[in-house]
């Protein structure tokens, strides 16, 4: 091999001088190099706007592939409610025998007067199947609670006639977080579009009052589930569409639900002789209420306080 060989060899580096550097004469050519085909095992954004986009791009073909469609997510929800009416015949075969005049008021109650009713019912087969009533108010109370039927109200009368108050609050209480949460999970299957549709204006609002509040939820549920400002069952179905976590949305609705049910109880345990639901209200219940819902925001205003003094 010739010299001129040699040097030219050099500089395309298939030979190395023991004198120069290895990647010496490389070097200039990879620094021009711009390695795209590595993109395809390790994506390299070429800039933030960029990577923005191909996130917004990957979640919505992500949720493009898993969000179901409005016939199938009827349809799922309405097995769903087979399947929970299916439990509640259940349990209702589990009960003794009941007397013909007895049968007419084992019914959801929708007023006062049909909790009244029940409750008398009940009281009758309390002490010697305590379980089954007690399972009976748990269950039909969450199944209320998880398709937004109103008459939660009067099962916390109901409770407050039938249980001792402690054990009632604390029915009253894990029933009202428990149904509340499936609502959350049907509302992500079918409510948001039904939100969205008929409550767009509503559901705006309480969105930008989330994203205000998005350091203090945990409060802010709790201060809704107080104050008569939202109804539960809004608040229930609008809470997955506007983005409130899971967590803080349970547990702000096992410990807000706890003052009114409070009112609730105690007016149960005169029912015989309430005449409305409105007889259960009184200026000590709403000073009640009101504390409560104070309390509720001491720990916002303490944070935002102390965010003040140290910034």
């Amino acid at each position: 091999m010739n010299l001129s060989t040699t040097t030219r060899k050099q500089d395309q580096g298939d030979v190395q001088d023991p004198f120069v550097s290895s990647t010496s004469n490389i070097k200039p050519r990879i620094r021009h190099i711009r390695p795209d085909y590595i993109g395809l095992y390790y994506p390299i954004p070429r800039s933030n706007h960029t990577m923005v986009n191909f996130t917004a791009d990957h979640n919505m073909v992500k949720n493009k592939a898993v969000g179901l469609s409005t016939s199938r997510a009827l349809t799922l929800v309405a097995i769903i409610f087979v399947m929970s009416l299916t439990a509640l015949g259940l349990l209702y075969s589990q009960f003794p025998e009941l007397e013909v005049e007895e049968k007419q008021h084992m019914k959801l109650p929708m007023d006062l007067e049909d909790a009244k009713q029940l409750g008398l019912v009940l009281d009758r087969y309390k002490e010697k199947y305590f379980y089954e009533v007690l399972m009976g108010v748990f269950m039909v109370y969450i199944f209320l609670q998880t398709f937004a039927i109103p008459g939660s109200i009067f099962l916390s009368i109901l409770s407050g006639f039938l249980f001792p108050f402690y054990l009632a609050l604390v029915l009253v209480c894990c029933c009202s977080a428990i149904g509340a949460s499936l609502c959350f999970f049907l509302s992500n299957l079918l409510g948001k579009r039904l939100v969205r549709k008929f409550f767009p204006e509503r559901a705006e609002q309480w969105s930008k009052a989330v994203t205000k509040h998005k350091n203090n939820l945990l409060n802010y549920i709790i201060f809704l589930r107080v104050t008569p400002f939202l109804p539960n069952w809004f608040i229930n179905m609008s809470a997955p569409v506007i983005g409130v976590p899971l967590v803080p949305f349970a547990l702000g609705t096992f410990i807000g639900v706890a003052p009114p049910s409070f009112v609730a109880i105690q007016a149960g345990q005169t029912l015989h002789t309430l005449t409305s639901t409105s007889d259960a209200w009184s200026w000590t219940s709403v000073t009640i209420l009101t504390i409560f819902a104070l309390i509720s925001l001491v720990p916002v205003l303490l944070k935002q306080k102390l965010k003040e003094k140290f910034e």
